[in-house]
């Protein structure tokens, strides 16, 4: 039933949110705005693409398997309730908040998720620049959910539903939304989340609720006084896909090769943030 639900809801939501892309490249494009480019709209979907076939793929061998082992293991029983739908929502989230961060302060994790963070545009196309490994270590992410006694099923649901969210914050033609700005993570906060600017780097990692930034430190509002730039701070010149999702696997190469600590040091160009020099 539950994996049923996960597809009716996909099933749902993709025209909508193709519907909704749509209606930004037409109302843009009235305006006179430069939104969206081929090159970067295509990319987007094709890298979308590699990460929901090897998601698909890790899903049956890997993912079900290690959360149903870890469910197994929980000492919690729950009663499928508003509670527990409730308290599932909260604590995703807040996994989320960690693996996000974990993928903006290790470089090893950075490298999967740059991808990411590649396109110097900010429409709703943006949400499907997939990180293509990703679905490689998200177990790391799900698998504390199960042992706190959630159905790995229902994590996945979940985990559908709240991207379905994080698709649609991607976007510039949204402005502030009052006080859901002090609730909920807004397009004005993933805006600044994906801005290159100096104050804007590594905040807002949230993906539905801006509590956790707040908690943790990571806020930061959209300034009038700073527009974002997007993309990343070394600029790509290759914005090829393969280029997209290997270029920082290859830089931390060169920096393995070329550093002047003793290999057992190197470590930290694996292992601490990605702009770490020794």
């Amino acid at each position: 039933m539950e994996l049923f639900r996960e597809q009716t809801l996909l099933l749902i939501s993709t025209p909508l949110i193709l519907a909704a892309i749509l209606l930004e490249i037409f109302v843009t494009h009235f305006r006179g705005l430069r939104a969206y480019t081929w090159r970067e709209t295509l990319t987007n979907v094709y890298l979308a693409s590699l990460n929901g076939g090897l998601d698909l793929l890790l899903r049956g061998v890997l993912v079900l398997p290690v959360l149903a082992w870890c469910h197994s293991q929980s000492a919690f029983e729950w009663q499928r309730g508003w509670i527990y739908w409730l308290a599932l929502f909260v604590l995703e989230d807040l996994a989320y908040y960690a693996l996000h961060y974990a993928d903006h302060h290790c470089r090893l994790f950075w490298a999967v998720h740059v991808t990411h963070h590649s396109s110097e545009e900010f429409n709703l196309s943006t949400g499907f620049r997939s990180s293509v490994f990703q679905p490689v270590y998200r177990t790391l992410y799900f698998a504390p959910l199960a042992l706190l006694g959630f159905q790995p099923l229902d994590i996945l649901l979940m985990y559908a539903a709240t991207q379905i969210y994080g698709s649609l914050i991607h976007t510039e033609r949204i402005g502030r939304l009052g006080w859901l700005e002090h609730v909920l993570v807004t397009p004005s906060h993933h805006r600044v989340h994906h801005a290159r600017n100096g104050p804007y780097l590594d905040k807002n990692m949230g993906m539905c609720l801006i509590l956790w930034d707040k908690i943790f430190g990571t806020f930061q509002e959209e300034l009038p006084q700073e527009k974002p730039l997007y993309g990343l701070t070394k600029r790509l010149e290759n914005r090829g896909p393969v280029n997209i999702v290997f270029h920082e696997w290859r830089d931390i190469w060169r920096d393995l090769k070329t550093s002047p600590l003793p290999w057992r040091r190197r470590i930290g160009h694996l292992l601490r943030g990605p702009g770490w020099r020794p």
